[in-house]
Formats: structure tokens, C-alpha cells, sequence
């Protein structure tokens, strides 16, 4: 475990995953703490796939290779290679086990900055070998509801930085989606989408995509500001688990998506796959804010 802290916010970090495991802020934990009760994790990095491939299945020039939801990095430990009071970096290389999952060499670092009361959380990823390489990445953080009552609604709010015209897709089978079915995303006058107990019980996650927006803030009960997430990723998923009355919930920018469902294509047409050059870097930035 490694320890950032600024004054303000101190921050922990494991080597397993590079994965957040606090966020602290005076003597207040923002950061779920991963009871599996309701989900086990924290906050980790998914790639190099978002969400799940159709029948857990995909195909690289014909060839077909199994890989669980949101791909193996969360489950893997990096090395960290830099270190100071409020940043630090991580890294991860392709090995002969990730080759026989993912057939494309490859170097993932994770770093993480303080910034009075932000962290930014960075991601770069660097293809190394001598043909093109296709991936995804995306954030799973998930943060308590600042006024969790299991008995009462609403558990708070949500809010944009774009208040029309929002529309989602959603997940209709085995964990994929149907891309092909919107919904509107209705905010009330003031904006706040209200939190609701069963919010996610019967839509999973809502996901929207097409860089519709790049903030979302999370409120109060009252109304005033949490945390945000500032970002410029294509596709935000916000989840919470459905029927379990969760206290947390998960705010995601993300490189990438499920598949459709059905698809059986090339991992490489996959709809919001991300292309490197042989020798490319792809570098990425998401901030959080603590209110």
C-alpha cells in the first residue's frame, strides 16, 4: 500500500490493480470500501476491454481468445516505478499470461497527482511491437452516498454539465448492450437527477455515449456538492448494484463499451475501440474532486 497526502486529501493506493483503496478528506472516506456484500471492489482500471464480450468470446484475425468482463488488469499487480509525497506511478507489461488472453503486446501506466482537493488519474498506454495494437480502458471508482439511509429516498442527486437532449442505451443481455435502442435521460428543472433506492433495479447502468457530457457531480440530499468527475472519455457508465439497496455508487468514464449484443465480429470493429500505431502512446487524464 502507498500513501499520497497534500494537506488536504491523503489517498491510498495498492500495487494490486494500481487500484485506489481511499480517498480521504478531513476524517471523512469518499471511496467505497469493497464489501462484497454488495461489490468487492473499489476503484479499478478496466482494460483492455469495458464491460463484457459477447459470450465471453472475441476474435482477433479469426482467431478467438476468451476474456472475462472489463479484461484482467484489475486483477494483476503493477510495479511502481515513481513516488513522492502527493504522486505516484504505476506500470504494467504484456507477459506471456496476458498474451495467451489479449495478443498484443503492451505497456499500461496508471499514475495518480493530488492537487489541493483533486486527484488526477492518469493512463497511459504504449504499444511497443511492430503492428498495430487494439484495446479499451476505462474507471470503475465508486464513492458512498454521503446520506445513506437504507430506509429513505432520494440518496442524492446527480448533475451535468449538459441538462438536454441526454440520451442512454442500456444493457439488454449477458452483460451487452442494445446500441441500437436510446432513452431519454430527463433531468427536472434544476437539473438534479434524483437517486432513488430503486434507481438501477430494472436499467442495470446508465450509459451514455458520444461525449454527451464531461462532468457529472454527485449532491447531496440537500442539494449541495459532493465530488465530481471531470473527463473527456466517449462513454460514461453510472452504476450501482440493482436490488441490493447499495450505499455507494459508481461513477465511470470509459474508452470503450460492451459489445452489442450478438456481435461476433473482429475485436478491432468493435464499436469504441481504441487504435494505436506501432511505437504510439495513447495518454489520458480523469479528475476527481472533493467538495
Amino acid at each position: 500500500m502507498h500513501t499520497l497526502t497534500n494537506g488536504v486529501l491523503t489517498v491510498n493506493v495498492s500495487d494490486h490493480g494500481a487500484e485506489l483503496q481511499n480517498i480521504i478528506k478531513g476524517d471523512v472516506e469518499y471511496l467505497w470500501q469493497g464489501d462484497p456484500a454488495y461489490w468487492g471492489r473499489r476503484s479499478p482500471v478496466l482494460f483492455p476491454i469495458v464491460g463484457s464480450v459477447w459470450e465471453g468470446r472475441y476474435r482477433v484475425a479469426g482467431k478467438e481468445y476468451l476474456l472475462g468482463q472489463h479484461g484482467f488488469a484489475r486483477d494483476m499487480d503493477f510495479v511502481c516505478i515513481e513516488a513522492s509525497q502527493t504522486q505516484i506511478r504505476f506500470r504494467l507489461e504484456s507477459d506471456g499470461q496476458t498474451l495467451q488472453k489479449y495478443p498484443y503486446p503492451f505497456i499500461l501506466e496508471i499514475a495518480y497527482a493530488l492537487h489541493e482537493d483533486r486527484i488526477d488519474v492518469v493512463w497511459e498506454v504504449t504499444n511497443p511491437s511492430d503492428r498495430p495494437m487494439h484495446f479499451q480502458i476505462g474507471a470503475h471508482p465508486a464513492f458512498f452516498y454521503p446520506d445513506y439511509d437504507p430506509q429513505s429516498d432520494p440518496r442524492g442527486y446527480l448533475s451535468f454539465d449538459r441538462t438536454e437532449d441526454l440520451r442512454c442505451i442500456r444493457i439488454k443481455e449477458k452483460g451487452c448492450v442494445d446500441a441500437v435502442t436510446e432513452y431519454p435521460l430527463i433531468l427536472p428543472e434544476d437539473g438534479l437527477y434524483p437517486l432513488a433506492k430503486t434507481t438501477f433495479d430494472s436499467i442495470d447502468t446508465i450509459m451514455l455515449q458520444g461525449s454527451q457530457i464531461s462532468r457529472v457531480t454527485l449532491h447531496r440530499v440537500d442539494g449541495s456538492r459532493w465530488l465530481s468527475l471531470a473527463f473527456d472519455a466517449p462513454v460514461v457508465g453510472i452504476w450501482s448494484p440493482p436490488t441490493k439497496n447499495a450505499p455507494f455508487i459508481c461513477l465511470e468514464p470509459w474508452y470503450g463499451r460492451c459489445d452489442r449484443v450478438g456481435y461476433e465480429g473482429e475485436y478491432q470493429d468493435k464499436d469504441w475501440i481504441n487504435t494505436l500505431a506501432p511505437g504510439e502512446k495513447f495518454s489520458s487524464v480523469y479528475t476527481i474532486e472533493i467538495h
